[in-house]
């Protein structure tokens, strides 16, 4: 059974929201490390349609740049009711009954499966149950607005540290698991 793993650059307030206004003092050659070992460990990404839409804007022009290769020829998920079509290589639409196909990606073989971004998914996620870890690097920054990743309304979700690191830089990389039962 494969893995959903919630993997997310996040501000020390939880701030998840356009990363590209404060994360770039913060990526140094350790997080780039992480990020490498969470590409080569996944598969498959399952993205909601907004964060989708984004990458798929970005993505393909950035042939040549770090993690290009792998996010334009990784399998894409998209949850949306509203998405007619997904052009960006090696797309797909979920637009049924997104829990059991959900479940049905993590039945397949393969390598982990990550959702980052897609704020609304996320949080559909985990009060599904459906998330099996969340990798969480957390910047030593306040932005005090934006979308955070824990929005109110989550059910208590109890939470183990599988693995925790700080890098150089301040950043915290902490990966959770779900307590189940």
């Amino acid at each position: 059974m494969r893995k959903l793993i919630v993997s997310e650059f996040l501000t020390a307030d939880g701030v998840m929201e356009a990363p590209n206004e404060w994360h770039g003092p913060y990526f140094d050659d350790d997080m780039a490390r992480a990020v490498s070992a969470s590409m080569d460990a996944t598969d498959a990404l399952l993205l909601g349609r907004v964060t989708y839409e984004g990458f798929a804007a970005a993505w393909p022009a950035m042939e040549g740049e770090p993690g290009a290769d792998h996010m334009n020829g990784v399998a894409k998920y998209v949850v949306s009711r509203s998405l007619d079509k997904a052009e960006w290589n090696n797309s797909t639409i979920i637009g049924g009954d997104p829990y059991e196909a959900v479940t049905r990606l993590k039945e397949q073989d393969g390598k982990a499966i990550t959702c980052t971004g897609s704020a609304t998914l996320v949080q559909w996620l985990l009060a599904a149950g459906l998330v099996d870890e969340i990798d969480l690097l957390i910047d030593p920054v306040v932005v005090g607005h934006g979308k955070r990743l824990f929005q109110d309304g989550l059910p208590t979700t109890p939470l183990t540290v599988v693995r925790s690191e700080t890098f150089g830089s301040g950043v915290h990389h902490v990966v959770y698991a779900p307590v189940r039962g």
